[in-house]
């Protein structure tokens, strides 16, 4: 039995998988904002519940926002601020008395969606997670790659690729630079570039109201979704020339736009660096369910 928990900044969820995938148990609490020895109690609590219900002891995993610095053993990029430059790892062995295994959420999806989701079998799989930012994960042969910097898979950090000269320099980001794929690419971001477009105040849009107006045939929403799918192809497209995955599965709200699985691989061809891009691109498997999923696979089946 392996337990997976998702710990968000506003919930935290655990369930327990048994050997075929199947969920034998499921429950989220509230998550202890700002309350860091809180939070590590609200995780040890819904341990002790899962294991509980299932009588037996289980394995341990947790995906988490940000990730654990393999400098300092830190908590590092956290958006749960009150976890930054703690030791999480660490503090909820102790409190366990077991061990931990520890990932990005988005690393977590992708694992999910390799393990016994949409990439299932696949060798190399990149998990995309795009919603109020822009993420991503690896998964090589069954395996999170995490790299030294525990960085890999995070595309939404580089710059949009092969820029008109009406994107440059663009819109400034939270690290502090202008242009970076998030920027474009997350709900807030295709709020922005469509209310620009419609001349209206961004302030009361999201991403999921232009994708409403472009299905009721607001042209500004239209134009706005076909730039999207236009961008996200050239994201995708370095991602392709560098990593070349099997599959890539959308996730986050973009994995609900349909229109993207027919129109960004219409538009790699014109990027990716190879006469035929066989890369699929797909919807997750197990939709909202693939984090906490993945994070009871990071122990796996052989172990």
């Amino acid at each position: 039995m392996r337990i997976g928990i998702d710990l968000g900044g506003t919930k935290i969820e655990a369930i327990v998988l048994d050997d075929t995938g199947a969920i034998r148990f499921r429950e989220r609490c509230a998550t202890p904002r700002g309350d860091y020895d809180g939070t590590i109690e609200a995780l040890a609590g819904l341990v002790a519940a899962a294991e509980t219900a299932i009588g037996q002891t289980a394995t341990v995993g947790i995906g988490m926002p940000g990730a654990v610095s393999p400098a300092t053993g830190l908590v590092k990029n956290a958006n749960s601020t009150w976890l930054i430059g703690r030791t999480l790892d660490r503090d909820l062995q102790a409190r366990l008395g077991r061990p931990v295994r520890l990932a990005n959420d988005a690393n977590c999806f992708a694992l999910s969606e390799a393990s016994d989701g949409a990439a299932a079998g696949a060798p190399v799989v990149f998990g995309v997670i795009v919603g109020t930012g822009c993420g991503g994960g690896v998964v090589v042969h069954g395996q999170v790659l995490t790299g030294p910097n525990a960085i890999a898979g995070e595309w939404g950090h580089n710059p949009l690729p092969w820029p008109a000269s009406s994107e440059l320099p663009g819109p400034p980001c939270y690290c502090g630079k202008h242009g970076c794929l998030e920027t474009y690419l997350s709900g807030p971001g295709l709020a922005r570039d469509y209310a620009a477009g419609a001349g209206i105040d961004a302030a009361q849009i999201t991403g999921a109201t232009v994708v409403a107006r472009a299905h009721t045939g607001d042209l500004h929403a239209a134009e706005a979704l076909e730039r999207y799918a236009h961008r996200l192809a050239r994201g995708l497209a370095t991602v392709i020339n560098t990593l070349d995955p099997d599959v890539i599965v959308l996730g986050g709200g973009v994995s609900n736009v349909t229109m993207l699985y027919d129109a960004v691989p219409r538009w790699l061809d014109q990027f990716v660096f190879s006469d035929h891009v066989a890369t699929r691109i797909v919807p997750p498997l197990h939709g909202d369910s693939s984090g906490v999923r993945g994070a009871a696979w990071l122990w796996p089946r052989r172990d």
